[in-house]
Order: structure tokens, then C-alpha cells, then sequence
């Protein structure tokens, strides 16, 4: 997003046209829906003093989520701070593919969780599970500690399966993982909107993009349930690879991709049969 001198004042919030200055002034900030992100500005605003604010930040370049204080994800609000990873809509195709493998799951963890908005995303979705998170940033446990809250669920600071309490160890039913896999060499080229605002332990997915799948994978079948399922999103020209990494750790991969959604889930089950299920699912 290019860089705004000054933007136009917006007015009072009980005045006339309030609309359409803040379109005006996020459209001179180069924002392409800027009326959509002015409807939802409008939305959230309580005072004119605070609808200024949010529209400065939008232009400086601040993500809209950020700016909001939350994001749209699978047909819930999830609060995203400042600092954290914002959940991308094509992610909601991992949650798809994760109730469809795993209806009756009873324990559900989310590594490398962000938000928690996986999380958040799967307990609305199966009453009565057990769920757990866990991401390096500590803003990030912050943050999904909000939104799994609802759920009496439970976010852990660490890294990885470090995080995890060791009692879930041969139980999760369900376990997702939405690393970074965006390789070194690319991180530059991503939008600023991630690239300055968005930490880079959540984009790093090291040289080849695939650092952290592959510890993921190579973990999951000490703490999958027999027929727990690992789920990963990754890039289209990273999925054999990230399928490679999956099979070499003894799982049962497939490759999973909406092409609506432009996502690649690579799905891998631990061979046995599925325990654990919450009763009368």
C-alpha cells in the first residue's frame, strides 16, 4: 500500500457523509475495497474521535483486522491484536477438511496457532471437545486465550508439541497446524500488510518454506489418537514435498485443494482405528 502524506479529515459520526470521506480517505491510501472497509469502519466506531483513529491506521497501512480489533472466520468473530497473525478465509478450507475427517473428534489441538482461530473455528463446530493451542509469540497465546476462552479452552506459550501438557500425548483426534511456509527468499515479496505488521516466526517457513511442517509431521503420531488426523495448509508448489513429509513420518497422507479458495491441505491420519470420539457423536 503506498504511503498517504495526509489524509482527509473524517467527519463527526453524527454528521452528514460520513461515508463517503472515509471511502474518499481510504481510497487515497490505495485501498482497492475501500467501501466495503469503510462500511465495517463505520460499524465498529463508537465515538468520532476513535472512527479518526482507525481510518489513520487503515491508511498508514495497518491490516483492516488489525484496525477492526477482529477478523471474519468461519462464520465467527475472532480477535486479532496487533502483532498477530491474521487468519487468512482460505484457512476456513482446513476446518472444512478437518470435520469432515474427523466428525466425532474429542481433543482437538492447534499448533502454531496464532489467533487460535482454527481452535475457536472446531470447538464451535463439536460441542463438548477438548481443545488446546499452542504458538511461540506470546502475543499470540494472548490472543487465542480470548477466543478460546467460550470453549474452556486452553492456550500454551512454547514451541510446538513443547507447549503441550504431556497428558494429550496419544489422544488428539484432531491436530492442526497452520505453520509458515512462505520460503526465506519470499518474505520480501509478500504484502506489507503481512510483511511489516504480521511477525515473521508466523511467515519464515525457512528456505524451502517447509522447516516447520516437517517437525510437526515428524511429532504428530507420538500425540495422535489411533485414526487422528494432522492438518496442514502449504503452498500449491510445496505439496508433494509437504505430502513426502507426511508419509516419511508414518502417517496415511493425502492432498486436499479447493481451487475457489486457492488452498492446499495436506491431511495425514495416524494408521489404527479412531478412539477417543466425544459419546453419542
Amino acid at each position: 500500500m503506498p504511503a498517504v502524506p495526509s489524509v482527509p479529515p473524517v467527519p463527526p459520526v453524527s454528521s452528514p457523509g460520513p461515508s463517503a470521506a472515509v471511502v474518499s480517505a481510504l481510497r487515497a491510501a490505495g485501498c482497492v475495497f475501500a467501501e466495503d472497509e469503510a462500511e465495517l469502519i463505520l460499524a465498529t466506531a463508537r465515538t468520532a474521535d476513535e472512527l479518526s483513529s482507525m481510518v489513520d491506521r487503515r491508511a498508514a497501512g495497518l491490516p483492516l483486522e488489525h484496525v477492526l480489533g477482529w477478523a471474519e472466520f468461519h462464520g465467527r468473530r475472532i480477535t486479532v491484536a496487533p502483532g498477530v497473525f491474521v487468519p487468512r478465509r482460505r484457512t476456513e478450507f482446513l476446518v472444512d477438511q478437518a470435520l469432515a475427517a474427523a466428525p466425532d473428534a474429542a481433543v482437538i489441538v492447534d499448533l502454531c496457532c496464532g489467533s487460535g482461530a482454527l481452535g475457536a473455528a472446531l470447538a464451535a463446530a463439536l460441542d463438548g471437545v477438548e481443545v488446546h493451542a499452542a504458538d511461540i509469540d506470546p502475543a499470540a497465546v494472548r490472543c487465542a486465550r480470548r477466543n478460546l476462552a467460550p470453549f474452556g479452552g486452553r492456550a500454551h506459550q512454547g514451541d510446538l508439541y513443547d507447549a503441550l501438557p504431556a497428558g494429550l500425548r496419544g489422544r488428539v483426534g484432531v491436530l492442526t497446524a497452520n505453520v509458515p511456509y512462505v520460503p526465506t527468499a519470499e518474505v520480501a515479496l509478500l504484502p506489507a500488510e503481512a510483511r511489516d505488521h504480521e511477525p515473521l516466526v508466523a511467515l519464515d517457513g525457512g528456505a524451502d518454506g517447509l522447516d516447520v511442517l516437517r517437525r510437526v509431521a515428524a511429532g504428530a503420531p507420538d500425540w495422535l489418537a489411533p485414526g487422528g488426523c494432522l492438518l496442514s495448509e502449504t503452498g500449491e508448489h510445496q505439496a508433494p514435498a509437504a505430502v513426502r513429509a507426511f508419509t516419511d513420518a508414518g502417517l496415511t497422507a493425502r492432498l486436499a485443494v479447493s481451487e475457489e479458495r486457492y488452498a492446499h491441505v495436506v491431511v495425514g491420519v495416524r494408521p489404527g482405528p479412531r478412539a477417543g470420539a466425544v459419546p453419542g457423536r
